[in-house]
């Protein structure tokens, strides 16, 4: 897949939802979504674990996000795209498990719904650590975002919010601190639902 856009190298992931939202250009949309095909390509793989499958969802992906960009306020494109790419993923082998099958040899069956249990389980704890993170205080969830999603240190997060290092240091420690205590109560409570 080639976009012909000629759009500088240079341009932020935000300046090119930004774009696509106001163009429609699906150039744009593309080109955006070219710097990130083989993370797409690789969360397809870990779930399909077969390469055709895997492409076959890529481009699946691809044309579910001509709509759902323009659907959601994204904050940050990547980890925004890992989500997506994974739920597509799951659900297709949710449907697929539903599916009846031809034929079944037991012995994989049953590995395979351990792994499909497995990764909704994580799942289900992505989701509740993304939760977590919107209750966060502003500086806090900033200063979480730019240090684990997009792997700023401390320094570039300091020169780009304005902020002291340590006052960085700080919000990322109390940050971490306040997802702790978030995520203990969602599965507390989880467990007490149970």
């Amino acid at each position: 897949m080639t976009f012909l856009k000629n759009i500088p190298s240079s341009t932020s992931d935000a300046e090119l939802v930004q774009a696509y939202k106001q163009s429609l250009d699906q150039e744009v949309l593309g080109q955006l979504f070219t710097k990130y095909m083989d993370l797409c390509y690789g969360v397809c793989l870990k779930y399909f674990k077969n390469p055709a499958a895997a492409q076959d969802a890529v481009m699946n992906i691809y044309e579910e996000l001509v709509e759902k960009v323009l659907k959601y306020d994204i904050d940050t494109f990547k980890p925004w795209l890992y989500r997506l790419a994974s739920n597509h993923c799951l659900m297709k082998l949710r449907k697929d498990k539903r599916q009846p099958r031809v034929v079944e040899m037991p012995i994989v069956h049953l590995r395979e719904e351990s792994h499909l249990e497995d990764v909704i389980e994580r799942e289900g704890q992505l989701s509740s650590l993304e939760d977590c993170i919107a209750t966060l205080p502003e500086d806090q969830k900033l200063a979480v975002n730019m240090f684990y999603l997009q792997k700023t240190c401390y320094k570039d997060i300091a020169d780009k919010t304005g902020e002291d290092v340590n006052k960085i240091r700080s919000y990322i420690q109390n940050g971490r601190r306040n997802l702790k205590i978030c995520m203990e109560n969602k599965i507390a409570l989880e467990a007490e639902n149970e």
